[in-house]
This record gives C-alpha cells, structure tokens and sequence, in this order.
C-alpha cells in the first residue's frame, strides 16, 4: 500500500469525518481517479509527435494512453473527424496513489516560483485541475530525449460533495493553496 493511501485511511479520513460532520465511512470524500491529458494541435501537420508525446505520457503515468481523435472538423485549423489531436490515460486503484504521491512530493515541488495552487483549481465539484507547462517535471522525462516541450493537464477527481470538502481533502494530503487574502493586496 502507497504511504498516502496509508495516511488517508489513518488519519486524513477522521480528519474529515469530524470537520464535516460525516457519519458513515463511505460519504467521506476520496480520490476516485486521475487523468492525464495532453492536447497535440501539431499533429495535423507533423504525424510523428504524436507518437512522441504517447510514450512521455506512457513513462508519465505508467499506464499505456489512449489516443484521442476530433470529434467534429474545424476547417480554421484543418482538423478533421476522426484526426488523432491528443493523448489520455486515466490512472485508478494502485497507480492513481503512486502517481499522486509523485505529484505531491515531486512535481509539484519542482515548480518554479511556487507560491501554491490558486484556490479556483478546485471545481465545484470538488476536483483538482492542475495544468503544467511542460513534461520536465516529472522524473521520468529526461531533458535530452524530448523533441520539444509540451504542457499537459491533471485532473485529479475526488467524491466530494463541494468545492470545501475538495479543498480540504488536498490540503490534508499536503497541496499548498495560495492565501487569497494575500494575493488581493
């Protein structure tokens, strides 16, 4: 078991269940699964990276992606049905923790400048959306083997019930959120 499933049933869960009055174990919120998503607009012109970002991807989540196809065509940017434009993988169970005990104790830390992730990461619903400028950040990705630097998105999704419980939920799993009583003035 991942240290930080371990301290989520330990302590994490109690924690919430007393902040939030929650008497049953099963309505206490939890993370469900994580998404990665990588957007590749270059595609249309340049079929190779594609396969690139697939196997960065794949190293990223340890899991083999999906490739994602246009749904509809869009003549501004010549994109057709049916044209590959992206690459996913959804992580559950064993990976989804390993990876997001990577997130918190590695890439998030790595970021530049990091004052913490903007309370409005979190949506309504309780999830986290994170969005990173480029693949290096993550220890898998080595400098010299990329063929250029891509962004990619993260969505962790919880069960929570609102945007308090997933805030709440990230912070006792260690995710800084800014003060935004600071950043105001």
């Amino acid at each position: 078991m991942s240290a930080i499933k371990e301290n989520y049933n330990l302590t994490i869960k109690k924690d919430l269940k007393k902040e939030f009055g929650i008497k049953n174990d099963f309505a206490v919120p939890a993370i469900s699964k994580i998404v990665i998503n990588v957007g590749v607009g270059e595609a249309v012109t340049n079929k190779k990276a594609i396969e690139h970002v697939f196997d960065q991807v794949q190293q990223i989540a340890g899991q083999k992606p999906v490739i994602t196809k246009a749904r509809k065509s869009i003549a501004a940017y010549k994109i057709r049905i049916g044209l590959p434009i992206g690459v996913k993988v959804t992580l559950r169970g064993k990976k989804m923790y390993y990876f997001f005990e990577k997130l918190v104790n590695v890439v998030i830390p790595r970021l530049r400048d990091f004052r913490g992730i903007i309370p409005s990461a979190v949506d309504q619903h309780g999830n986290l959306n994170i969005g990173f400028t480029e693949q290096t950040l993550f220890p898998e990705i080595e400098y010299d083997k990329i063929d250029k630097l891509r962004g990619l998105e993260v969505t962790v999704v919880t069960t929570a019930k609102d945007r308090a419980q997933g805030k709440k939920l990230f912070e006792l799993f260690g995710i800084m959120f800014q003060d935004t009583e600071k950043v105001k003035k």
